[in-house]
């Protein structure tokens, strides 16, 4: 995918997800079932997540190849990396902790929550758009828990399906429309 169309598709995969979020009832959205994250908590995890990959577009290029080098490897594919990601969960990868969502509090509000996620999406989307080129999405690499050293490109990809991943797992756990 070029930049404008990971910008494109990131932007579909968060509207996405604020839509079905939106359509929930607050006591079914924080309801948490048996050994798993409510529909909030999930939402809590990915603007934890959007916001440390929204750092690796913030910070100056040379502190993320200080932090991680450059890449001595073209990017892989968007297919690639779902692959990868999902290899790392079939072998029992996890949130690591800094990446899991606190409790959340009894009385807390659904309205609340999707304005973080607002304010974290659009934040990573212009940070992507404003802080690098199509060429640094192939140059510089970051630090990921589960998939180790990966492109800002890669990076991308995988918050894209990390976003739609998620959406999926609120769908199976909290009731359609209610």
């Amino acid at each position: 995918m070029t930049k404008e169309q990971i910008l494109a598709a990131a932007k579909n995969s968060f509207d996405s997800l604020t839509a079905l979020c939106s359509n929930f009832n607050d006591a079914l959205f924080f309801k948490k079932p048996a050994a798993k994250w409510s529909g909030a908590e999930n939402l809590r995890h990915l603007v934890l997540s959007t916001n440390v990959s929204t750092l690796a577009f913030s910070l100056p290029k040379i502190i993320v190849q200080l932090m991680a080098g450059t890449a001595n490897r073209p990017s892989r594919s968007y297919e690639e990396l779902v692959a990868k990601y999902k290899q790392k969960l079939a072998e029992g990868g996890r949130a690591s902790a800094p990446f899991v969502p606190k409790p959340i509090p009894t009385g807390s509000s659904k309205t609340v929550l999707i304005k973080q996620w607002l304010k974290a999406t659009e934040k990573h989307l212009a940070k992507i758009t404003n802080n690098r080129t199509e060429t640094d999405l192939d140059k510089y690499l970051v630090r990921h828990p589960l998939l180790g050293r990966i492109t800002l490109r890669e990076l991308c990809y995988f918050t894209i399906y990390h976003t739609q991943h998620h959406q999926q797992i609120i769908k199976a756990i909290t009731p359609a429309n209610s």
